[in-house]
């Protein structure tokens, strides 16, 4: 594979890991420069970008390019001021009437609007998963502002919340009226608050904010804990609403899951319609699979569409990448894949719950989840809101990985074995009983099995 391929591949996988937000800012003008002697050189556009791809993602790119070649065992970033001219996987002569297949299509934004005009109603494959979020963001974007106000879309990663909210956007950004739109991540808001704040400098931004028509707030989740940009987008939120002024967010978890967050902020979060994004059904996947094939105007062997479906059980975005690598060898080899390639190909994107469900894991995102600290979970406290999250902790050690009540017991401190199975019994009847408990537990899961 040629190293424009290879480091194309890589962005594909990045995007499974990371958020919109920090993959445009860390991976924009990237690029392999050298691949020679088992170390990969890779062209970044400043030191920061350096330091922080060094530090925190060296690992993870290093896998993705072994994965591809096993000759590689050492990576390297170098600072090269000039900008990447060309960002797009290398089309075969014979394709030439299809240049639009593979593209890399992260950076093709609306500057004004903040949206990819990639994503559409029209392209959205809709299922049982996902059929009542749709059904409300149609609605929305009909008549925005006026139904369903907020509109409040959870779900786990890479599972269409986005690709939803900014088919709403781009809808109402291209209809008759021209109504002014927004999208930002909650980084981005978080970080403009921060700055307005220090410069003294809030009522511009609330004055500039208050023009948009409609608002798009992405992975609001992680505005918990922060107490003056939750002051600040509550006054934001309702200069918005009072103007009938459509807000659309999305987080990965209802607003009643979400820890440290203002009581009237999450009022107003569920002052509106609260829907979720499940995980899509094996039909579902084979139409998704298809879909994005005809958009491209390739087919691969249905018994590899199978297998992707089969196997790949974390997300849409996953999916998508697994389709990806197999397009990736299509185009540079000139052959389809059949099964026995796909499966060497997609080694690293199959799901195996022991793989990667583990005690530690559930621990860790369990404490994630109600924003703890892990060895609170462990301590002997009694706190009300730890002794509920322990429980649960228990619960799915024992649900998920089958752990004996004495192993579990074990790994809370050495408590009596009895207490863990009072814990397991009584998530079990709550879950019956408790639709919240049900849906935190079942995002819980996600967040262990997306790895």
């Amino acid at each position: 594979m040629e190293n424009n391929e290879i480091w194309q591949s890589v962005l594909a996988q990045m995007q499974l890991h990371i958020s919109k937000a920090n993959f445009s800012t860390w991976f924009q003008n990237t690029e392999i420069t050298s691949k020679d002697n088992g170390k990969v050189i890779v062209s970044v556009p400043n030191v920061f970008c350096k330091e922080w791809l060094s530090n925190k993602y060296y690992k993870l790119i290093l896998k993705t390019i072994y994965d591809m070649d096993n000759s590689v065992k050492e990576l390297e970033f170098i600072v090269n001021a000039q900008p990447v001219k060309n960002v797009n996987l290398k089309i075969l002569e014979s394709d030439k009437n299809s240049i639009d297949q593979l593209k890399f299509d992260e950076f093709k934004v609306n500057k004004e609007t903040n949206l990819n005009p990639r994503y559409t109603f029209d392209n959205f494959i809709v299922g049982s998963f996902n059929e009542l979020a749709h059904a409300a963001a149609l609605a929305v974007s009909d008549n925005p502002g006026h139904i369903y106000n907020p509109l409040y879309i959870y779900g786990g990663v890479g599972l269409g919340k986005t690709h939803l909210m900014q088919s709403i956007g781009n809808k109402v950004a291209e209809g008759p009226k021209k109504k002014k739109v927004k999208y930002i991540s909650s980084e981005k808001l978080i970080s403009d608050i921060i700055s307005a704040i220090r410069s003294n400098n809030m009522e511009s931004l609330k004055s500039n904010l208050s023009s948009i028509d409609v608002l798009i707030v992405d992975d609001v989740q992680f505005i918990s804990g922060k107490v003056k940009t939750q002051i600040e987008f509550f006054h934001i939120f309702n200069s918005l609403y009072e103007k009938n002024k459509q807000i659309i967010l999305s987080s990965d978890k209802p607003p009643n899951a979400i820890p440290e967050l203002e009581e009237r902020l999450r009022s107003r979060f569920e002052g509106g319609m609260i829907t979720d994004i499940d995980y899509p059904d094996y039909e579902t996947k084979i139409v998704i699979l298809n879909s994005k094939l005809q958009e491209k105007n390739l087919k691969l062997p249905d018994d590899v569409l199978e297998y992707i479906a089969l196997n790949v059980k974390k997300n849409i975005r996953e999916l998508e990448g697994a389709l990806n690598n197999l397009l990736i060898y299509y185009k540079s080899t000139n052959n389809v894949p059949n099964l026995e390639v796909a499966k060497k190909l997609l080694k690293s994107f199959i799901f195996s719950p022991f793989d990667i469900a583990s005690h530690k894991k559930i621990i860790e995102t369990v404490a994630k989840f109600y924003n703890l600290e892990e060895k609170s979970l462990l301590n002997p406290s009694r706190r009300k809101e730890i002794v509920k999250p322990r429980q649960i902790a228990m619960f799915l050690l024992r649900k998920e990985l089958k752990y004996s009540f004495p192993d579990i017991a074990r790994k809370f401190g050495g408590k009596d074995h009895t207490t863990v199975i009072y814990a397991y019994k009584k998530i079990n009847q709550e879950i019956e009983e408790n639709s919240k408990l049900t849906n935190e537990i079942n995002l819980i899961k996600q967040k262990v099995y997306s790895g």
